[in-house]
């Protein structure tokens, strides 16, 4: 049949022959290349005794680094926070990577709705195969690491839908998570049978795996300059198998969120608006920094129960007054990990305004990240000061 005839879409990516090219060259590098198998052998490997004594990471990826807890911690402390880290980043990634599996299905779904897309759809179900493994190693490893540390969950949680929670520690309430939740089952709904607002999702993807590239870059170092690979502690090989998966997927977010587009119709009033809605909320997820864990945007006081039970933990052994003191010290005054984080976050949002300048659809407010722009380090004192008191005083 004359595939003229054929076409229900006046455009084709098929027209497009450089973007096609890109598409078909990042599905089949990603293949060629594909650590399932390895990062599978990897995390059936694992026992947290073999590896209790070694960092994970590069130091500076500890938790509390560059705070007065990690002034006065001994070297035995220093490696349980740093290893903490891995849990705690990667426990984020998985709710991250949740998110990916079905968004990235539903995107399919709307493409499938044109002519000539299989190829961006085959990319797709590549990807979403690698983030089941990347869950299973960061879920395991995770979950046996505070088994072993604690005998109890701080940062992991049971496996959960992408409608129950994106980030872990978040400024929320109940009326909050039931509105976002119907906003994500609004857009997984319109995503799967509209290819703009499926393809619009890779450009939040991409807002959000740009500090992710930046981070996971440096975990993957720790692994990839280890002077004896071979006994390498398996968590630093699960973070450089992972970054390797993602480097194909930080490039299917861009190849489809700005070359993609271009072979569908312009957005109509309701697809624009859906977009940057979209993007403000990612913006608000995006607005806060930890001094608890630089690179990750969780809201400090929703992690003040697990910072007060890690502290109460055999590893530090503090008791109740040590223990708030030792918060205080952290959260309520300037230090290397706030200055830290606050430049990371700055960083993340100069990038992000670079990655949505060339989009035409998106508004000033997204684009010049007006609502993330907004969060600075005195906020951040002011409102710790006033919640940890109030946690304090609950106690």
């Amino acid at each position: 049949m004359n595939r003229t005839l054929a076409q229900h879409q006046e455009k084709s990516i098929l027209d497009d022959v450089q973007t096609f090219q890109k598409v078909s060259l990042n599905y089949h590098k990603n293949k060629e290349q594909d650590n399932t198998e390895r990062m599978d052998r990897a995390t059936s490997e694992f026992r947290y005794e073999d590896c209790r004594d070694q960092y994970w990471n590069p130091e500076e990826y500890s938790l509390f680094y560059g705070t007065s807890l990690w002034s006065q911690s001994s070297k035995a402390q220093r490696i349980i926070l740093n290893q903490l880290y891995w849990v705690a980043y990667y426990s984020q990634i998985i709710s991250a990577e949740i998110a990916t599996i079905l968004l990235n299905q539903t995107s399919a779904a709307g493409l499938s709705t044109l002519e000539d897309f299989r190829a961006v759809c085959d990319m797709l179900d590549l990807e979403s195969a690698q983030e089941r493994a990347h869950i299973h190693a960061f879920k395991k490893i995770s979950e046996d690491t505070e088994e072993s540390l604690f005998g109890e969950r701080l940062f992991t949680y049971p496996m959960r839908s992408m409608f129950v929670d994106t980030l872990i520690f978040y400024n929320s309430n109940q009326i909050k998570k039931f509105w976002k939740s119907l906003q994500l089952y609004a857009f997984s709904m319109l995503s799967s049978g509209n290819a703009f607002i499926g393809c619009q999702y890779f450009t939040v993807r991409g807002l959000r795996t740009l500090n992710g590239k930046i981070i996971q870059h440096a975990l993957s170092q720790y692994y990839l300059k280890h002077p004896d690979k071979d006994n390498a502690p398996i968590p630093s090989k699960i973070s450089f198998y992972h970054f390797m998966d993602e480097s194909f997927h930080f490039s299917s977010s861009g190849i489809i969120s700005h070359d993609v587009l271009k072979s569908l119709k312009p957005p109509t009033k309701f697809e624009s608006w859906v977009a940057n809605t979209a993007l403000h909320g990612c913006q608000k997820d995006h607005y806060n920094f930890s001094t608890v864990i630089k690179g990750i945007f969780w809201y400090d006081p929703a992690l003040y129960p697990v910072v007060y039970k890690l502290l109460r933990s055999r590893v530090f052994n503090m008791n109740d007054s040590e223990a708030k003191q030792i918060m205080r010290d952290c959260f309520t005054k300037e230090s290397d990990a706030l200055h830290q984080s606050h430049k990371i976050h700055e960083t993340a949002a100069a990038s992000y305004r670079a990655y949505l300048e060339p989009i035409d659809y998106v508004d000033r407010a997204n684009k010049e990240m007006s609502l993330m722009g907004r969060s600075s380090i005195q906020e951040y004192l002011v409102t710790n000061r006033r919640a940890l008191e109030g946690f304090i005083r609950a106690r």
